[in-house]
């Protein structure tokens, strides 16, 4: 586990620059949004996504999340098949910030190109990655 000025960063994640990570769970891959994401937006309100079935590209809208402070796009870090929406996040999605890497998980997706994108996110293992990468969003945020 990699922390960061309090957050945690599970090492064996990914993490796409746009605050989702990934977990390769064989043929299939989970999402969810990160720590720091989280942590950052407040008490997540509401969550909606893209019905299961649906085939997506990296980089595209995967569904929408808001809290009392913020409302954004949840983008995909790897392209495939929609296979699963976690209904129990739909539900209530306080659980990212409850358990972000846990049961506050986002989506299952069938990946079709894993082996090359998976070169444009951050190993959960590469500290020194993430530590600049959060420097950076952290500029961002107080723009």
């Amino acid at each position: 586990m990699v922390r960061i000025e309090g957050n945690e960063f599970p090492d064996d994640l990914y993490y796409h620059r746009e605050h989702m990570w990934i977990k390769n769970e064989g043929s299939m891959i989970r999402v969810g949004y990160n720590d720091w994401a989280q942590q950052t937006a407040g008490k997540i309100l509401s969550l909606k996504a893209r019905k299961a079935g649906a085939n997506i590209d990296a980089g595209k809208t995967l569904g929408s999340i808001e809290s009392g402070k913020w409302v954004g796009s949840l983008k995909l870090p790897v392209s495939g098949e929609l296979v699963q929406i976690n209904q129990e996040v739909l539900k209530d999605p306080s659980l990212i910030n409850k358990d972000p890497y846990g049961e506050g998980w986002v989506a299952l997706i069938k990946p079709s190109k894993l082996a090359e994108e998976i070169k444009n996110l951050i190993p959960g293992k590469d500290k020194a990655t993430l530590e600049a990468w959060l420097k950076e969003e952290k500029v961002k945020n107080k723009q």
